[in-house]
């Protein structure tokens, strides 16, 4: 840790006595404002992700009451050393003889070394707090992540298993895109597939392999959806029933023949549809290179 640095200042917060007033709410304050400043995804600085990382560093330190304490009580023994300096320096200019330099060298403490003694002593136990900040921190990361986290705004994968238990097969689509032009989101793929019924759910799989499964609120929903469901043409989507909804046998008609329930099944125009779609990737793809 680089002890020279002023955290208070990093924040754009004065420093010195005026800092050490400052409360936990001001320093979250500061520091939002100038994260909205140096964020990597804001600033097209180079540096910039550096800077960030130097801004949360000090904002972890001095939102820590321990950690802050110690740095304010670095900041006062910093200020007592400079202050000695310059009056040193005036006593200087002030052309002390030669006999009285020699005599508050021979009488006076080594205060200097005192300074940095004590200096060190802070430094080290403000390193511990910060080792032990670091570790705090460590330790809750390796908990959040045996947690799966939501993707955009739904569960994950490990989430979408246990979702796809409790729901009626049916009514569940599978969809998947390839990783080419515009992607998916949870919410647009929920506007997508309101064209053809209520979506009770949208759960994004996968990301990085571009993979979804839609619940519709109707059976009729998610065979419509499986018929006509392209998405945007640079980046169709491929839509399959999770289970494919079973059709009541009938009696054949009198004028063909063949039973009305293969009228209704996907099968054969479903596998049309998926041979369009997958020429469409193709092309997409060739675009691309």
């Amino acid at each position: 840790m680089d002890t020279s640095e002023d955290h208070y200042e990093v924040l754009g917060l004065p420093s010195g006595e005026e800092g050490a007033k400052f409360t936990e709410k001001d320093i979250t304050n500061a520091y939002r404002k100038k994260a909205l400043k140096l964020h990597p995804d804001k600033n097209p600085d180079p540096d910039a992700p550096a800077k960030f990382l130097k801004l949360k560093s000090s904002y972890e330190i001095l939102k820590d009451e321990k950690a802050r304490k110690l740095f304010d009580e670095l900041l006062k023994v910093k200020r007592q050393q400079q202050r000695r300096h310059l009056e040193r320096d005036a006593k200087r200019q002030r052309m002390v003889s030669d006999l009285e330099a020699r005599e508050r060298a021979a009488f006076a403490p080594d205060q200097s070394a005192k300074d940095r003694e004590e200096e060190e002593r802070i430094s080290r136990k403000l390193a511990e707090e910060v080792a032990r900040i670091r570790a705090m921190k460590a330790n809750k990361g390796a908990h959040t992540a045996s947690v799966p986290k939501p993707e955009n705004g739904r569960v994950g994968k490990e989430g979408a298993g246990s979702t796809e238990q409790g729901l009626d097969k049916e009514r569940v689509l599978k969809v998947t895109w390839e990783k080419v032009g515009e992607d998916y989101t949870a919410e647009r793929l929920k506007n997508l597939f309101s064209r053809f019924g209520e979506v009770e759910d949208v759960l994004i799989k996968s990301k990085k392999k571009g993979s979804a499964l839609v619940v519709m609120a109707t059976k009729d929903a998610a065979v419509a959806s499986t018929r006509t469901m392209t998405g945007n043409m640079s980046n169709p989507l491929l839509v399959k029933p999770l289970q494919p909804v079973a059709a009541p046998v009938a009696p054949p008609t009198q004028k063909s023949g063949v039973p009305d329930r293969l009228n209704n099944l996907v099968g054969s125009g479903y596998q049309s549809f998926e041979d369009a779609v997958l020429k469409k990737l193709a092309q997409a793809a060739q675009k691309q290179k």
